[in-house]
This record gives structure tokens, sequence and C-alpha cells, in this order.
């Protein structure tokens, strides 16, 4: 459970990024769609929680990639290498949390290429004025080119199993709740106070630390990967 509410922890601390990807998103959806607050809420969730589907169900298919891999005792410098690698994507994250460095946006590039052809798809739901329209919607922008998003992926990627790697992309994606209903509802307030340069440096030196700490239990990992690394911790 300490994983889990490690990620959790990692989504609610990029909130100062989240806002700035799908901030103008989710804040569109408000200002579009004519009615009472309690329907524009139903929107901001159904929206939300399609996104939050898509990174449960890419984060099962994940995890049951690197489950393959992980069931195979022989290929022990392989899991090896996979781990390493998602703890550098943590270290990646927390530097580009703090805005100190552009160090994901190599990745983001990339993610482009699949976007451009989820992207006409998103057409024919907006504007999104019912929460039918609005959860295809977010699951759909659920595959936005992210560089957070990748790096929780490549953790799910050694979580040792399907229903981990879903477990841990979901608990993520609660993390990132929080700030993107605010940012539907009060998005300049919660922009002028994530940009805040001290906001961004804290949450990234927290993101930061997860990383160096995975990175400085490496060595200690052994027979256990096995079992996906990520639940044990």
């Amino acid at each position: 459970m300490t994983a889990y509410f490690a990620v959790f922890l990692i989504g609610l601390l990029g909130g100062t990024h989240c806002v700035g990807m799908c901030g103008g998103i989710v804040s569109a959806l408000s200002v579009r769609m004519p009615g009472s607050a309690r329907r524009e809420w139903s929107i901001q969730l159904a929206y939300n929680g399609g996104r939050i589907a898509a990174y449960t169900g890419v984060g099962a298919f994940m995890g049951s990639v690197g489950s393959l891999g992980l069931l195979l005792n022989d290929w022990l410098p392989v899991q090896m290498a996979l781990y390493i690698c998602a703890n550098l994507m943590m270290v990646a994250l927390g530097l580009y949390l703090t805005g100190l460095t552009g160090s994901l946006t190599w990745l983001e590039r990339i993610g482009q290429r699949l976007w451009a052809r989820i992207q006409p798809h998103t057409r024919r739901f907006i504007p999104a004025r019912s929460a039918a329209q609005a959860l295809p919607l977010g699951m759909l922008w659920g595959f936005l080119p992210c560089g957070m998003v990748y790096s929780m992926l490549a953790t799910a990627l050694v979580s040792g199993s399907a229903v981990r790697g879903a477990g841990l992309m979901l608990a993520f994606g609660l993390g990132t709740l929080p700030n993107l209903m605010l940012a539907g509802m009060l998005l300049l307030r919660l922009r002028e106070f994530v940009r805040n340069r001290a906001v961004r440096l804290v949450s990234g030196c927290v993101v930061l630390g997860f990383g160096v700490f995975g990175l400085a239990n490496a060595a200690t990992l052994g027979g256990r990967l096995w079992q996906g690394v990520v639940c044990q911790v």
C-alpha cells in the first residue's frame, strides 16, 4: 500500500504540471457548458473519470507486459535495468516539475505521434454538454502526451502484474483529480498558486526524492523482482 500512496502523492504534487497541461481543457468544459453548478460538477467528474480510466487501462497493459519479463528468473539483468530506468524517469520527473529543466520534453514529443491520431476523434464530443459526452472525451484526452504520465507508466511496467499496474495508475490518476477539478472551477487563482516558484521547487524535490530512494535501493532487490518490486516497497 505504501507504493500506491507514494504514487498518489506524486499525482497530487504534480498538480503544478497538470494544471498547466490540462487546466485549460477542463476550464473550457465549464465555460462552454450552461446550466446549474451541479451539472457543471457532473461534467467535470465525468471528464476526469474518463481520463483516469484511460490511465488505469494503459497501466494494466504495461503491468501485464512487464510481468512477462518478471516471471523469467534468467532475465534478472533486464529486470534490474527496467527498474533503474523507471527510477531514473522519476528523477527526471522531479527535475521537470521544478521547472529547472525540460528533461521529459523529448518523451512528450514522441507521444505527439500517437496523439496526432487520437486528437481528431475528440472533436465529435466538443463542446461537452453532458456527462455522456465528457466521459469519452476524458478517455481520449487521457492519451495527451505528458511526461508525468509516461514516468508513471514506467513504474507500472515493473509492478509485476496487470492488476498492480492498473492500481498504480489509478492511484496516480486520483492524485491528479483534486488539482484538475479545482482547475475547472477556479482556474485563474489555482494557476497563480501552482506557478509559484517555491511550490514548484518543493513538489519537484519531493518527487525527485522518490526516484533517488528507488535508485539507492536497487542493489538490494535481488530475487524480489519476480514478485513485482513496486508492490513490495
